[in-house]
């Protein structure tokens, strides 16, 4: 009967640490995965922050380039106007030179 609690014993001590061993194997597993995602999740944030600034510099270069635009088509119609001016002028001239 010794022999025998002896061996139930062992064989549930065995079955226990092989249990623990697995079940620790499993939570290695399973942190190692958590660790992988939490890295890809930093990377992918990264990356998102990275692409933003990103948006907002090229916003900003086109709204530069924009206000670029409009200034020149500005200064393009206020020449227009002035030639506009001086060619009436020197019909006016034109006209008075013939009347005299």
């Amino acid at each position: 009967m010794k022999y025998i609690s002896i061996t139930i014993l062992a064989f549930a001590t065995l079955c226990s640490v092989s249990c623990n061993k697995e079940k620790a194997a499993v939570d290695a597993r399973a942190d190692a995965t958590k660790e992988a995602i939490d890295h890809r999740m930093d990377a992918v944030n990264t990356a998102a922050a990275d692409a933003t600034k990103q948006a907002y510099a090229n916003a900003a270069i086109e709204k530069a380039n924009i206000e670029a635009a409009k200034a020149a088509a500005q200064a393009q119609l206020d020449a227009d106007k002035k030639k506009a001016d001086a060619d009436a002028t020197a019909e006016k001239a034109k006209i008075d030179a013939a009347k005299n």
